[in-house]
């Protein structure tokens, strides 16, 4: 019997990765370090975080945007552009797509970012306040905001097919990912790079995450066992910083010209709590009905996932709500699930994450191997489910599912399968 997804317009394959974060750069680097377990989590270097209780971050130590990047684009745009251009020129070259050749009005880019350009804020509003007006950067706003990763990597390449940016905090890459699956289903383009790109490691985002206490205070002398989600000890997010973007094409597109084909993407839901601007939902009812919605599209049940790359975010309100989410959908199917939370060695990439989490799911279908939730030491009677905790594990997965939940209230799903 033939699947919803296989009557509803183009079918959507994932053909390029690009990672730009603490664990590693490039496809393959990054994998190695999640799938060993390496945490990307460190000290905090770039400013003074004396007068804030947390001290830790994923900063890029190894970035420097010049080696990518001319020098002059490097000046004009924020820390969050150079890293989505970097994320898509890495991902068309790990699809060995040549830009050049192909038609690029049918050549798009949708990149989220949850902040946008937040170092750049910080930096102007210092100079607006100690010097002047008169001494603000004419390139202040085209820097900061969140589109711009989109539009510079169009203009970087050229290309004029559907472009904008998407906004919904740490949904914000999911999203993304998902518009761009619709474009490309409807054939409004035959390729399009999508994901998120995330530079919020600033001091002036650190103090409005530190006022809020939503990010990790107890292990500062020890950062890289400081994300731990669903773990019974866990105390709040690491903010990371980062850009994950993915080449999706129509299959057809991807056929002719031989592409190398990761895994399908079959199915998107977004949904909205309205519960709560930073809290979740307490009985999980939109990330119940993203999950739910999948399935409607599809056509799939809940026995046929085999992974679930979990947004995780080391939170004690989050974990325990979605891991309530999958038990309602899942049912007694959830315990043979695999779940992980990648955050444990990456930290949380805001806007960016479900960029990277969308990469994870398609090298896992690819490779056979589920890389772990590390740091999981204590359980925690409330989260209570299979986070394949420490140590990788190898398992076929034909169908895979990553999730991000978001301030505002909004969730996001994407449904990734086994190319056939």
């Amino acid at each position: 019997m033939m699947n919803n997804f296989e009557n509803a317009g183009h079918r959507v394959v994932v053909t390029g990765l690009g990672v730009v974060t603490s664990v590693g750069i490039g496809i393959e680097r990054f994998w190695e370090g999640v799938v060993s377990g390496k945490s990307g989590i460190k000290p905090v270097h770039s400013f003074d975080v004396s007068s804030f209780n947390t001290k830790i971050a994923g900063e890029i130590d190894d970035f420097v945007a010049t080696d990518y990047l001319d020098s002059k684009s490097v000046k004009r745009y924020d820390r969050f552009v150079h890293y989505a251009m970097v994320g898509a020129r890495l991902a068309i070259a790990d699809a060995n797509i040549d830009v050049e050749s192909e038609d690029r009005e049918k050549f798009g880019a949708i990149i989220g970012s949850g902040i946008g350009g937040m170092q750049t804020i910080y930096e102007q509003s210092r100079v607006f306040y100690e010097k002047s007006a008169r001494y603000i950067s004419p390139f202040m706003i085209p820097a900061l905001i969140g589109n711009m990763a989109s539009g510079v990597v169009a203009m970087e390449l050229g290309i004029h097919g559907p472009n904008f940016g998407v906004v919904s905090a740490c949904s914000s890459a999911t999203h993304a990912i998902g518009e761009a699956y619709h474009m490309l289903k409807l054939g409004r383009a035959d390729v399009i790079l999508a994901g998120g790109s995330e530079a919020a490691v600033s001091p002036l985002s650190f103090a409005g995450f530190c006022a809020m206490k939503a990010m990790s205070t107890s292990f500062n002398s020890d950062p890289e066992r400081a994300s731990r989600p669903f773990d019974a000890n866990r105390d709040g997010f690491v903010m990371s910083d980062g850009s994950g973007i993915v080449v999706l094409e129509t299959m057809e597109h991807a056929k002719r010209r031989g592409a190398h084909i990761y895994c399908e993407l079959i199915g998107y839901s977004a949904s909205c709590d309205a519960y709560h601007i930073t809290s979740p939902d307490p009985e999980a009812r939109g990330l119940i009905k993203c999950f739910r919605d999948l399935f409607t599209e599809t056509g799939l049940k809940a026995e046929d996932v085999d992974y679930i790359n979990a947004h995780g975010t080391s939170t004690k309100y989050n974990d325990k709500v979605e891991t309530k989410a999958v038990s309602e959908v899942f049912g007694e199917h959830a315990k043979n699930v695999l779940i992980s939370s990648t955050k444990g060695a990456t930290g949380h990439l805001l806007g960016a994450a479900g960029g990277i989490e969308a990469a994870i799911c398609a090298k896992v279908i690819q490779t056979g191997i589920v890389p772990p939730t590390i740091n999981y030491e204590t359980p925690d009677p409330e989260c209570y489910l299979n986070y394949v905790p420490n140590k990788a594990v190898e398992r076929k997965v034909e169908v895979a599912i990553s999730d991000n939940l978001a301030f505002g209230g909004h969730n996001g799903a994407l449904m990734f399968k086994k190319f056939e």
